[in-house]
């Protein structure tokens, strides 16, 4: 809701807003509002024949206020397709409210989600507005809304991290089993492999011993020359079983130790998919790093942030010229409803936040009946 400030107090925030401007030029775009600024001195008739259409500043003026708001609707689809970032001004609330009605329905018309890209800064007079719900576009109702899925979010997100937090010692401890049960394994397949060599070579002196005696006299002189008796086959059988019984009883240890590492290194079926799943979303939110950060991060949305995340923004001159948010945030366009209406400190405040271009509308002829442009030279000297 906007608080309606007194006209001292709204006169010395514009004209402070106004000296800043002119104290720290970098920070504000004057290009456009020179412009503004040469129409603001001109008489009614003189502004109508002002130049309508520029790169950089745009008049809509007629006596029909539908046909104004049509316009300014279409120019500001036009402009949100162009991916530009509006601030849409109007002298009050009912008008305000009318003219986003009409953006809104435009923009229905012409296939765009208004509620994605319009805002209403302050609570909206009226609940709908061109058969357009202005509640839904309200700035509170829009953060009230961003915030409960930012934290639903992020209640995910904490969820995601701490299950990932937990899995990864988990899953590296069952690695480090794993490793100690493959080297078991590699150990007990190289026992195995010694243990048949030595039961191979057993059997075939078994064999021979077996049939020492009915060998043929010249192959057991042979065998003798080489030191191969029946006494020494019978050492040779000693000395295999005793080798064989060595590596019986280093099997024996080794397959307790895979019985005993094998649940340890077990995974529980899912996990790591679940663990690689994680990662790569963490992953591509910039790592455990910035993870921590965003769930470090102040709980409270950013209204700045969020501000900018809109491509048209509508309030009241005076909301603009008073509310410290609008003095950190920047547009590309500015859209004046009903500019004659709309006092001269107030509309210099407000286009000094635009790079690019100005956009006025209104009926000249109230730029004399209303008397919001004149700028007495004493009263702005005066002013604090």
């Amino acid at each position: 809701m906007t608080l309606v400030p007194d006209q001292a107090g709204l006169v010395g925030t514009s004209a402070s807003r106004l000296k800043d401007m002119l104290v720290k030029p970098d920070l504000y775009h004057l290009g456009p509002t020179e412009r503004l600024a040469s129409l603001l001195q001109m008489q009614d008739v003189e502004a109508e024949a002002f130049p309508s259409t520029s790169s950089i500043f745009t008049t809509v003026w007629s006596d029909d206020r539908s046909s104004r708001c049509q316009k300014l609707g279409n120019l500001a689809m036009e402009l949100i397709r162009a991916n530009k970032r509006i601030l849409l001004i109007s002298p009050d609330h009912l008008e305000c409210d009318e003219m986003v009605g009409m953006v809104g329905r435009t923009m229905k018309a012409g296939g765009l989600n208004h509620t994605t890209w319009i805002t209403r800064y302050e609570l909206p007079i009226v609940s709908q507005a061109g058969g357009v719900d202005l509640q839904a576009l309200g700035f509170e109702a829009q953060m009230h809304q961003f915030y409960a899925k930012s934290q639903g979010n992020k209640a995910s997100l904490r969820h995601k991290y701490e299950s990932f937090r937990e899995l990864a010692p988990f899953l590296s401890q069952k690695e480090a089993k794993q490793k100690d049960l493959d080297e078991v394994r590699l150990l007990e397949w190289r026992l195995v492999t010694q243990l048949r060599d030595l039961q191979v070579k057993m059997a075939d002196v078994q064999k021979t011993l077996k049939d020492f005696e009915h060998l043929p006299l010249f192959q057991r002189l042979t065998m003798q020359a080489v030191g191969k008796n029946a006494e020494s086959l019978k050492q040779y059988c000693a000395l295999y079983q005793g080798q064989m019984d060595q590596l019986n009883n280093e099997l024996d240890v080794a397959k307790g130790r895979i019985q005993q590492l094998a649940p340890d290194a077990a995974v529980p079926r899912g996990k790591r998919a679940e663990f690689e799943e994680l990662q790569e979303q963490i992953a591509k939110l910039g790592g455990t790093k910035k993870v921590r950060e965003l769930l470090a991060a102040e709980e409270h949305p950013n209204r700045q942030a969020f501000i900018q995340n809109r491509r048209l923004v509508a309030a009241t001159p005076m909301r603009v010229a008073s509310d410290p948010l609008f003095s950190r945030v920047r547009f590309d366009v500015l859209m004046i409803d009903e500019a004659p209406q709309i006092a001269a400190p107030s509309l210099l405040a407000a286009a000094g936040l635009v790079r690019e271009r100005i956009v006025v509308s209104g009926d000249p002829r109230e730029i004399s009946t209303a008397g919001q442009w004149a700028m007495p030279g004493p009263a702005i000297r005066a002013a604090p």
